[in-house]
C-alpha cells in the first residue's frame, strides 16, 4: 500500500485567517470564545512570540500584543474540509480522515509513481487556497511525517525509520506533561525513542506507548478506513405510505452501495458491518447499523440488507440525506464447506433476520432463563446472530420403545400486555375470572412478591388459574386490583 498524505499545518487558524484576510495581521491567535476565552491555536509568528495553546486570551495578548484575535468557527472549518475531501475524490476515492487538516489517500490501482500521485493530488486541490503539504510513504504516520519534513517528500519503502528518526517526539499524540517527562529522560527525537527497548518502555508508560514506539520506528499498524460516502437526495416523504417516496430513498441507497462496493473491490476487502446514517429535514439523525453474517462485497447482498433494515423505520419529517460507511473490513474470499448442500445459506438467514429486526424494532428476540425472584427478572432477551450453528456433538436421541408413554412438555408462559381484569373471590380464593365471568376449575398459588425496586415497593400475589373454557392464565393481585400477566400455551 502506498499512501499520500495531505496535511495543512494549523488548519483551523488558516481557515480563520482566510475568512478575515482583510483585517488580519500576519500574527494571529485563534480563541475558542472572546469572553474569558483561551488560545486553541496560533500562527507561527505568534508562537515565536511566546503564545502557547491553553493560555488565556489575556496571557496570549500579553505575549503577542500585535496579534489579531480570531474566534474559531466550527461549522466553517467543517464545510471547508468537506470541500477538500470532495476535491480529493478526483485523485482517489479511498480517503481516510479522522482529523480536520489531515487526510490520507490510498493510491492502490493508480498508474504512475509516487511523484506522479502527488502531482495528481496537487492538481485536484488547485482551486482551494490553503497551504497544503503533501507526502507519500507506505503507511499513514510516515506519510504525514514526510509531508511535515518538506512538501512533496517521498519515503521509499524500507526507509521509514530513517526518515522519522530526526523528528521531535511532539509529532506523536502524547500529552504535554508526558513529553516533558520523556525530555527529562533525554528522549527528544523519534530516533532516540525507537532505540529504547519496547517491553520496558510499554510497561512504564502504559499500553498506548506501544503505538508511540511503533511510530518512532516508522511503523503504523492502524488500518486504512475509507471515509463514508454521502449523497444528498431530494426531500421526500418517506414512511407516509408513498411508494414513490420510498423508491427515491432506495435509489439513493443503491448508488451509495455501488460506491462502497467499488472501494471494497479496489481494496480486495469484504465488509462485516455497514453504518447507514439517515438525515431528516427537521435535523434528526438516525444511525442504522447493518450487520452482515458472512462478510461480503456483493453489491446485491449489501443493498438487500440495507433495504431490509430501512423498511421498518418511520420518520417524522422528509429525508434529506444518506451516509453509508463500510466497517470491519476483512480480507480473502468466502470460506466454503466441503459438503454444503444441506447447510443453510448464512446470507439468506441474515437477510431474513434483518427484515424481522426492522419490522419488530431493535428489541432482542432470543429468550433465555436467568436467576431472579420476580417473574420479570427470570428471563432475558438476546439478539439473534446469523451465524450457522455447529452440528450437535451428541448422537440422535433414541426413539421411545413401543408402548412407552412420552413425557409431556410443560406449558410455556407467554407474557401479554398487563391489563386489569375482574376477579370474584370466594372464601379469599379466586372463583370467577373475566367478563363475562368464567369459573375457576383449578388454581395454584398464591406466590408472594414483596421487594423494593429502585425505591418503589412491589407487593403482589400471583396465581395460575385454569378456567372452564380450558385456558390457563397467570393473574396477580396488587393493592386491591387484579391484573393478567400472561397466558400458558
Amino acid at each position: 500500500m502506498m499512501v499520500v498524505c495531505v496535511h495543512v499545518p494549523s488548519y483551523r487558524v488558516e481557515v480563520a485567517v482566510r475568512e478575515w484576510a482583510g483585517v488580519c495581521n500576519a500574527s494571529a491567535i485563534l480563541a475558542d470564545k472572546l469572553e474569558r476565552g483561551h488560545a486553541i491555536d496560533a500562527t507561527p509568528s505568534a508562537r515565536r512570540q511566546g503564545v502557547r495553546i491553553g493560555m488565556t486570551l489575556v496571557q496570549a495578548q500579553a505575549a503577542a500584543p500585535d496579534a489579531t484575535i480570531l474566534v474559531h468557527d466550527t461549522d466553517r472549518c467543517t464545510q471547508v474540509w468537506e470541500d477538500v475531501l470532495d476535491a480529493l475524490d478526483q485523485a482517489s476515492p479511498l480517503i481516510d480522515t479522522d482529523t480536520q487538516g489531515t487526510a490520507y489517500l490510498n493510491m492502490h490501482g493508480n498508474a504512475g509513481m509516487p511523484q506522479d500521485w502527488i502531482a495528481q493530488v496537487r492538481a485536484a486541490l488547485g482551486e482551494i487556497e490553503l497551504p497544503f503539504r503533501l507526502g507519500a510513504a507506505s503507511n499513514k504516520f510516515t506519510a504525514r511525517a514526510a509531508a511535515i519534513i518538506a512538501d512533496g517528500t517521498v519515503c521509499e519503502p524500507g526507509e521509514e525509520g530513517r526518515l522519522v528518526a530526526p523528528l521531535g517526539i511532539g509529532l506523536l499524540e502524547i500529552e504535554p506533561d508526558l513529553i516533558a517527562r520523556l525530555e527529562m529522560l533525554g528522549i527528544t527525537t523519534l530516533g532516540e525513542l525507537a532505540a529504547l527497548p519496547h517491553g520496558p518502555f510499554v510497561r512504564r508508560f502504559g499500553s498506548r506507548a506501544a503505538r508511540w514506539h511503533h511510530h518512532a520506528q516508522g511503523l503504523d499498524p492502524t488500518p486504512f478506513l475509507p471515509r463514508a460516502h454521502q449523497l444528498q437526495i431530494q426531500a421526500c416523504l418517506y414512511g407516509e405510505g408513498s411508494v414513490q417516496s420510498e423508491e427515491q430513498v432506495y435509489f439513493a441507497l443503491r448508488i451509495l452501495v455501488g460506491r462502497v462496493h467499488e472501494d471494497l473491490a479496489r481494496l480486495g476487502k469484504r465488509a462485516a458491518l455497514l453504518h447507514l446514517q439517515i438525515e431528516c429535514e427537521n435535523g434528526d439523525l438516525r444511525d442504522v447499523p447493518i450487520r452482515i453474517a458472512q462478510p461480503t462485497a456483493d453489491p446485491g447482498m449489501l443493498f438487500d440488507l440495507g433495504r431490509a433494515n430501512v423498511e421498518g423505520l418511520r420518520f417524522d419529517s422528509p429525508i434529506t440525506g444518506l451516509r453509508l460507511q463500510a466497517a470491519q473490513l476483512e480480507s480473502g474470499g468466502i470460506p466454503a464447506t466441503l459438503f454444503s448442500g444441506s447447510d443453510p445459506d448464512p446470507q439468506t438467514v441474515e437477510l431474513a433476520l434483518a427484515r424481522l429486526e426492522s419490522a419488530l424494532g431493535n428489541t432482542p428476540a432470543r429468550a433465555r432463563l436467568t436467576a431472579g425472584n420476580r417473574l420479570e427478572s427470570k428471563f432475558a432477551y438476546d439478539r439473534f446472530v446469523g451465524v450457522p450453528a455447529s452440528p450437535p456433538a451428541q448422537a440422535r436421541p433414541a426413539l421411545p420403545a413401543p408402548g412407552a408413554t412420552a413425557a409431556l412438555a410443560p406449558p410455556q408462559l407467554r407474557l401479554v400486555k398487563v391489563h386489569e381484569i375482574d376477579v370474584v373471590m370466594v372464601h379469599d380464593l379466586p372463583a370467577f375470572v373475566g367478563s363475562p365471568p368464567q369459573a375457576v376449575l383449578q388454581f395454584a398459588g398464591p406466590w408472594r412478591t414483596d421487594e423494593t425496586w429502585f425505591e418503589r415497593r412491589i407487593a403482589r400475589d400471583e396465581y395460575d388459574v385454569l378456567l372452564e373454557d380450558g385456558t390457563l392464565h397467570r393473574i396477580f393481585l396488587q393493592r386491591r386490583n387484579w391484573y393478567v400477566r400472561g397466558t400458558y400455551d
